[in-house]
């Protein structure tokens, strides 16, 4: 059996609601389940805390840091944004003007970094940009689409399109045009002819609550996960949709990531992020467990309803069950605690992502590297 593919391990608090890295990957931001971001930096061989970012009022439920401005954007339960922006030794915040009457729940930058969008309680994703001549950012509201409240969000390559998944149980993409924002192609793509707020596609393909949508890096594939332990993958979201639903015998996931054309990582409440590969013709399946020390499918029904009893309501699980070989040990190995959240790191000569970091509710960020890994597809 191949050693596990985790690399690195690091306990930063007890619980971690969301992380981002910052551009040459020194540094790290996260929110240790309450309301500040906090940034570590590593020396030599440890992690140092060198800032606290402390203007939200309630937890910090999404932060994105952007590659070529170097900024950071942080949205929380309070119904704010922050903008950050780096000033000598300081981080220096900017308040955006949401006007969100619930929680802003997730943020993400747009792939020119020239807008982020941030999801909502509201049901409404708002579409933030900078004005300068009045030196502050401001939103456009994409409304009355959604009718429960927006968990996670995508932006396509042409940085038009932005996907969204809501706890109505339902996929969204959008077009996000905005005048004097973005610049209308002089190729004839239908992206740049929508106008802002017009809906592209409805995808009505889960039951419960969905999570975690993601783009392929091409932009021709879609995915995201439903709260009833599915996938769901969509090609040719714009012109003649085709989905496919995949059903997985273990518990839902909670985020996904395409490494690359072919190849998607998801993660969620197994603690084990679990790989999903298309063959030639398209076709998805389930590969593997990503962390070789998943317990042995060996273990009884008994042994897996007390493990899944004790993850609901969050109990350790050492000694539940005498029916197991082996001591019952959390499943996932690297992480003790469901996953929330899968940032990529590098990407390798050919385009695939070959490291990626995950958090969650254990309060450990654990990175992972697919370097040699024979069952990621180009």
């Amino acid at each position: 059996m191949a050693a596990t593919a985790a690399v690195a391990i690091h306990q930063f608090a007890e619980c971690i609601t969301c992380h981002a890295w910052s551009p040459d990957l020194s540094m790290i931001a996260f929110c240790p389940n309450n309301n500040e971001v906090h940034i570590y930096k590593f020396f030599t061989d440890k992690w140092e805390k060198l800032h606290v970012l402390s203007k939200h009022d309630q937890i910090v439920s999404g932060i994105d840091w952007s590659k070529s401005s170097n900024k950071i954007v942080s949205v929380s339960h309070d119904r704010n944004s922050y903008v950050w922006t780096q000033e000598r030794a300081d981080w220096v915040p900017t308040l955006v003007i949401l006007k969100l009457n619930r929680a802003a729940l997730c943020v993400q930058w747009s792939p020119k970094e020239n807008k982020f969008a941030v999801g909502s309680g509201a049901k409404s994703v708002c579409i933030c940009y900078y004005e300068q001549e009045n030196n502050w950012w401001i939103s456009k509201v994409i409304r009355k689409r959604h009718e429960s409240s927006v968990t996670s969000l995508a932006w396509h390559p042409n940085n038009i399109y932005i996907a969204t998944t809501s706890t109505d149980g339902k996929c969204r993409v959008f077009s996000t045009f905005i005048k004097g924002v973005d610049t209308r192609g002089s190729q004839s793509s239908t992206s740049t002819d929508s106008k802002f707020g017009e809906q592209i596609a409805q995808l009505d393909l889960s039951s419960t609550w969905s999570f975690g949508v993601k783009w392929s890096p091409s932009g021709k594939t879609l995915a995201f996960a439903g709260h009833n332990s599915m996938i769901y993958f969509i090609d040719e979201v714009e012109t003649a949709p085709a989905a496919q639903n995949l059903a997985l015998r273990d518990l839902p996931l909670r985020d996904v990531l395409f490494v690359s054309e072919r190849t998607v990582i998801g993660v969620g409440f197994d603690c084990n992020p679990m790989i999903f590969v298309a063959d030639e013709t398209g076709l998805w399946s389930f590969v593997r467990f990503l962390d070789e020390r998943k317990a042995t499918p060996s273990t009884s029904k008994a042994s897996q309803l007390s493990e899944a009893l004790g993850k609901l309501y969050g109990q350790s699980k050492q000694g539940t069950s005498s029916d197991t070989v082996e001591p019952s040990k959390p499943r996932g190995g690297a992480h003790e605690n469901c996953i929330t959240c899968i940032v990529p790191l590098r990407k390798g000569s050919d385009g695939t992502t070959k490291r990626f970091s995950t958090s969650g509710l254990d309060g450990k960020i654990v990175v992972w590297d697919l370097e040699n890994d024979v069952s990621i597809a180009k």
